[in-house]
């Protein structure tokens, strides 16, 4: 919960030195801009028990379908409500504080870089972080990376952290990360036996 709670500082410092244009831009997560990846993360913190089951509801239960609903919900709120938002919610709370924080911990450091990629504004995960949200993205439901890296070993390259079994893919461990999350474009930053493999699985 502990680095939960530092993600989110982090992220909320950086979001905080964007400008109207960059919130307004497109991230990683297709047909989303910025300012619609703050609004999932952070959209369920607030919600009760109640109203956290009526948002599946209306989301027929499909992952993809709920998360839409939390972004719809805040489609109007200005940047300042965002930001406020964040700050709100520094503390992960309801589902977001499941698994010790680990949901709220990989959630955030996942989008984090969905935003920053596409903005060109790279930096370093705190190696902490990295390797528990690398072992938890490999199993989450929600992130279903068991397709993509079934029978492949993801080897970090400046990272002490191995997982799987099979042909190697090796390269920096964020590069892994987003791989395990299926973002597009990252397999060109991977090399290996089983580089390829996982390119086809990715589509790209």
């Amino acid at each position: 919960m502990s680095l939960a709670r530092a993600e989110r500082a982090d992220l909320a410092d950086f979001l905080a030195t964007l400008t109207p244009d960059q919130w307004d831009a497109p991230s990683l997560c297709d047909g989303w801009r910025v300012r619609d990846v703050v609004a999932h993360m952070f959209s369920f913190d607030e919600l009760s028990l109640g109203g956290l089951v009526g948002r599946f509801v209306r989301g027929g239960f499909v992952i993809a379908r709920v998360n839409a609903v939390g972004v719809a919900a805040h489609t109007e709120h200005s940047v300042d409500e965002l930001l406020a938002l964040v700050t709100r919610c520094r503390q992960p709370r309801g589902l977001t504080a499941g698994f010790g924080g680990k949901i709220a911990l990989t959630d955030a450091t996942i989008h984090h870089q969905d935003i920053r990629r596409p903005l060109g504004l790279p930096r370093e995960i705190p190696p902490d972080r990295l390797r528990v949200v690398l072992d938890f993205a490999r199993t989450a439901p929600t992130i279903g990376a068991s397709k993509r890296i079934r029978g492949l070993t993801l080897v970090a390259t400046d990272l002490d952290w191995t997982a799987g079994d099979g042909p190697a893919v090796e390269g920096p461990a964020e590069s892994l990360l987003m791989a395990i999350a299926g973002r597009p474009g990252i397999a060109t930053e991977l090399n290996g036996a089983g580089q390829p493999t996982l390119a086809e699985r990715l589509g790209k």
